[in-house]
């Protein structure tokens, strides 16, 4: 070989080796339920896997599905953080796969995967999501004006924006709605989601049903349920400051500002 071949030989290893992304075991241990067997009972389910640095719980589930277990059954779509389909239990913590890095967790230990809490499960970790979707809808989350339709766009300012653009990034992954001790225990409870959203149009300054909201969630199972114990917060993959959120909708049901 000559020294320019060995040159090239060894910069093309060196440039292998820097792309080179890191191996190694883990092992998923998944809750199985299956409604349709004779007896139903959830069970847990080990799954070993060579995976890599860059993957996240959402490669591990769809590997498991693609090559161990074709029965598994799981929500994704997106798989950007977007949709917000994938929330489940990781380790104990509502995350969404697709944004929970496997080599962020301890794969020294089996990761945990399980669906999230409060909500009927269907099979494996999907869950009935219409408990969920029916308080979000009460809470009428649209905007609501009288009179004409105007002839031109509703102009906003800035600062009318700001107000509420934190709860504008709610997906509706119910992630902080089953991460709330009281949505656990009681069945009527509106939960965290519905009150954002509600929170993201009260607070609009264009929509005039902000009172009608407001009466909705002054109620025994709306905002005063809620225990401030920050879970939602915690568990909201967008950031949003959840509990700061049902604590503005509380004074504005008390003032009637907003």
């Amino acid at each position: 070989m000559t020294a320019v071949a060995e040159t090239e030989a060894e910069a093309s290893a060196d440039t292998d080796a820097l792309g080179a992304i890191e191996s190694f075991e883990v092992t998923l241990r998944v809750e199985r339920y299956n409604p349709d067997v004779e007896d139903p009972t959830a069970t847990y389910e080990d799954f070993t896997l060579t995976m890599h640095g860059t993957d996240r719980v959402l490669d591990a589930l769809h590997k498991i599905k693609w090559e161990q277990d074709g029965s598994l059954t799981f929500r994704r779509s997106c798989a950007h953080g977007i949709c917000g389909s994938d929330a489940m239990r990781i380790n104990g913590r509502n995350r969404l796969a697709c944004k929970t890095l496997l080599k962020d967790l301890d794969i020294s230990k089996p990761i945990t995967v399980e669906p999230i809490k409060g909500l009927p499960v269907k099979k494996d970790l999907i869950v009935d999501m219409e408990p969920f979707f029916a308080s979000y809808r009460e809470v009428m989350p649209f905007l609501i004006t009288t009179g004409n339709q105007p002839s031109a766009e509703r102009l906003q300012s800035a600062e009318q924006r700001a107000r509420f653009d934190d709860t504008t990034k709610c997906i509706l992954c119910a992630a902080c709605t089953t991460s709330c001790p009281v949505f656990w225990t009681d069945g009527q409870y509106f939960g965290p989601a519905a009150i954002v959203n509600a929170h993201r149009f009260i607070f609009d300054s264009r929509d005039e049903g902000g009172t009608q909201r407001l009466e909705i969630l002054n109620d025994k199972e709306g905002v005063w349920r809620c225990r401030t114990t920050f879970n939602c917060s915690e568990a909201c993959p967008r950031g949003i400051e959840v509990t700061k959120a049902i604590a503005e909708v509380k004074r504005a049901i008390v003032t009637r500002t907003f």
